[in-house]
């Protein structure tokens, strides 16, 4: 059975470069919105979660991520944040939200999958 990887992100152009290249490989679910990302979550529960900061609605990824770290069915997902926002600052409020990685915007799509194959599979709650 192939991982999950939920692909939460508003950019579509972006989205179809991550499903043109991840979808070969890995079983994928896209939201457009924070809200979606965790609704999506709950339900097909994926393996790895790819979670922009920047996105409409009242929710934002670093929401999303903290949200999804303190839901015991959850908190054991790996969370790549993707993101424009590469200042320190910013990777420490990743940090804070436990993120399990940070990926800066624009980022090699060979470098993302060598991080998804790669991740420690035994992310902590």
């Amino acid at each position: 059975m192939r991982e999950k990887i939920l692909i939460a992100e508003d950019e579509s152009n972006l989205r179809k470069l991550l499903v043109a290249t991840l979808g070969a490989s890995f079983q994928l679910f896209q939201a457009s919105s924070g809200e979606e990302a965790f609704l999506l979550a709950q339900r097909h529960k994926p393996d790895v979660i790819l979670l922009d900061i920047m996105m409409p609605g009242t929710v934002n990824g670093l929401d999303v991520c903290r949200k999804i770290k303190q839901d015991p069915a959850l908190c054991t997902n790996y969370i790549i944040l993707l993101t424009a926002l590469g200042q320190k600052a910013d990777r420490e409020c990743g940090a804070k939200a436990n993120a399990d990685a940070y990926v800066v915007k624009p980022f090699s799509p060979l470098a993302l999958i060598e991080l998804i194959e790669n991740r420690n599979k035994k992310s902590h709650c």
